[in-house]
């Protein structure tokens, strides 16, 4: 099955926990990355099917930019991202996070 990336950064910790919540709500999506980013950033990264992972990242943007003060820096959807990119990049599925993919 095809999978996806979404990530959502935020400026503040509360729309990035508001963004995480809703998305993981929002569609069958798998928490895999979360971290500060810089200057009061922090982004939110999820995996699940491309179906599953669009809807989700849309409902974590309408939550985070309802959380008080909640901005949105930037977010992005990367469908079937290649093998060497998840090699790299810090959005593999975990041990901590395997056992909650669906």
């Amino acid at each position: 099955m095809p999978e996806a990336v979404g990530v959502i950064q935020t400026l503040g910790f509360p729309p990035v926990l508001a963004a995480a919540d809703a998305m993981v709500k929002g569609g069958r999506v798998t928490l895999v990355y979360y971290d500060l980013a810089e200057r009061g950033e922090f982004l939110v990264a999820i995996r699940g099917s491309i179906s599953e992972v669009e809807p989700a990242v849309k409902a974590g943007l309408e939550a985070a930019e309802k959380t008080e003060g909640g901005k949105v820096v930037s977010y992005y959807i990367v469908p079937n991202p290649p093998e060497n990119v998840v090699a790299i990049l810090p959005i593999e599925y975990t041990s901590k996070s395997a056992r909650f993919r669906t």
